[in-house]
């Protein structure tokens, strides 16, 4: 396991947590970055992980968003700014199409390039303190790590809007009403309730697992038919597996199913 400075890793029941620990604000300066990306490769290769959770260090930031004074000095040199948004848009890239579920366990502030993290995670559970937004215009910017495509996606353009206008802060419970987060917890479970999840998921087939996330994000931006041609395809890959023989004569014999995802 490779030793960062900024994003701790570690690996339990098949689930690899990793904490980002950048204080005071967990901020994602362009070193976060690069370690962050260093640890999504290392999970992406270790087949003894089948599912990612991505925290913050400490208990009431996860991301406070983009380290303002870096990004202020980028400014200065554009080849070297527009690099950084360019390696953000890998990194968030290479999360939403991990073909293995990652969950955003946002235990704070999550704000920012924070907001855009969580957003190209497939899943997020939040504390109840959490509080959530895009208030890059208050700085007479606007995001660059994928706010303005990934949060219409997930709560609609008028709603997306509305928060990246304004750059208001919403509360854990909004962002759950609205679609930004699937579940709100007490403050403090929200690891746990990410694990729980991922625990769930950790049980099924990873093939099944690996393709359902494939069918969702290729089919999602095309015509419903042509999204359904791609179902077809990831069902026809997944159902000569061991795990798909096991799992309906598991089902037929009335026991649990013992996969072993191939």
């Amino acid at each position: 396991m490779a030793d960062r400075q900024f994003v701790k890793m570690s690996i339990e029941d098949r689930i690899a947590v990793l904490t980002i620990d950048n204080p005071p604000a967990n901020s994602l300066k362009s070193p976060v970055l690069a370690d962050l990306n260093d640890a999504i490769d290392e999970v992406a290769a270790n087949p003894e992980v089948k599912a990612v959770i991505i925290t913050g260090a400490g208990q009431f930031m996860f991301v406070a968003g983009a380290d303002i004074g870096e990004i202020g000095e980028l400014l200065k040199t554009p080849e070297k700014f527009d690099e950084v948004l360019k390696i953000a848009k890998a990194i968030f890239w290479k999360i939403e199409h991990l073909s293995k579920p990652v969950i955003a366990a946002v235990n704070g502030t999550c704000l920012g390039g924070g907001n855009e993290l969580i957003m190209a995670c497939h899943m997020r559970v939040a504390s109840d303190r959490a509080r959530f937004g895009q208030p890059e215009i208050n700085l007479g910017i606007i995001p660059g790590f994928g706010g303005t495509q990934r949060l219409p996606r997930l709560v609609g353009k008028g709603k997306a809007l509305e928060l990246l206008l304004t750059g208001d802060m919403i509360s854990a419970q909004e962002a759950q009403r609205i679609g930004l987060v699937n579940k709100v917890v007490p403050q403090g479970e929200e690891l746990k309730a990410a694990k729980d999840l991922a625990k769930k998921i950790v049980a099924k087939g990873g093939k099944a697992v690996q393709l359902c996330i494939e069918a969702v994000y290729e089919g999602y931006e095309l015509p419903l038919t042509d999204g359904l041609d791609v179902e077809i395809e990831k069902f026809k890959a997944v159902a000569h597996t061991h795990d798909a023989v096991e799992g309906i004569n598991a089902f037929l014999q009335k026991r649990q199913a013992r996969f072993e995802d191939r």
